[in-house]
């Protein structure tokens, strides 16, 4: 086992195989039952946190590898910007709703994430490194630093509500009865980022299209936001 171990963690590339192959064994997986606790992100994320343990692999030497992946994060948020520049009429008929919905759903999650921490006597480190939590990672990352946060509970919880509303985004639609194609792509953007937005585009092009561009403002908008609460705790 300790060979083995020693093997896959000097292999540069072990990292991003690992992770192609978990999400592709994911992937088949919910193809063929269809269940929605087995998304292939949670599965696939699962299946590499087991494999990482069982042979007692450093997370430093798998992010060697798979730190490829992480700086595709960009041109493939940029890449959003094509089903948006398709579904631009919809973008002008909706603008002044899109901005709103998207505005409240970052303040609805900093005074909720304040209220949380609040009650439970959370401290200021851990707090600010909550509150970027639904934006896409590398704007998350620099608002923690910036706030003297802790890096890895931030991508944790980005991590964890991407994943969330990966999983739920059809869910929760179908339960409060959201129809509108653009509401519901701004609801899973807002509140998932890129995670969200690929369920999005799962639902629908119009859907995936509003979901990009409220990755986009979100990720704007809560910089300008979440200086006000940070101060609070």
């Amino acid at each position: 086992m300790t060979e083995i171990s020693n093997f896959l963690s000097s292999s540069t590339s072990f990292g991003l195989c690992i992770s192609l192959v978990c999400f592709w064994v994911a992937e088949i997986i919910y193809r063929k039952t269809k269940f929605f606790l087995l998304a292939p992100l949670l599965t696939s994320c699962t299946f590499i946190i087991i494999f990482l343990v069982v042979f007692k692999i450093p997370y430093e030497n798998f992010l060697k590898g798979a730190h490829f992946l992480y700086y595709l994060m960009t041109p493939c948020t940029v890449a959003l910007a094509i089903p948006l520049y398709r579904q631009f009429s919809k973008l002008k008929e909706n603008a002044l709703a899109i901005i709103l919905g998207i505005l409240g759903g970052i303040l609805a999650n900093a005074l909720f994430i304040f209220a949380f921490c609040s009650i439970f006597k959370i401290g200021h480190t851990e707090y600010v490194s909550i509150l970027p939590k639904s934006i896409t990672t590398p704007i998350g990352i620099a608002i923690t630093n910036q706030n003297g946060g802790i890096e890895s509970v931030t991508i944790l919880l980005i991590t964890i509500a991407g994943n969330m509303a990966n999983i739920f985004g059809i869910i929760f639609c179908k339960l409060f009865r959201i129809t509108e194609p653009v509401a519901q792509g701004v609801a899973c953007g807002t509140s998932g980022h890129a995670m969200g937005t690929s369920k999005a585009l799962e639902m629908g092009d119009v859907q995936g299209a509003m979901g990009g561009l409220s990755i986009a403002v979100c990720g704007v908008l809560t910089v300008v936001i979440l200086p006000f609460f940070v101060g609070m705790i």
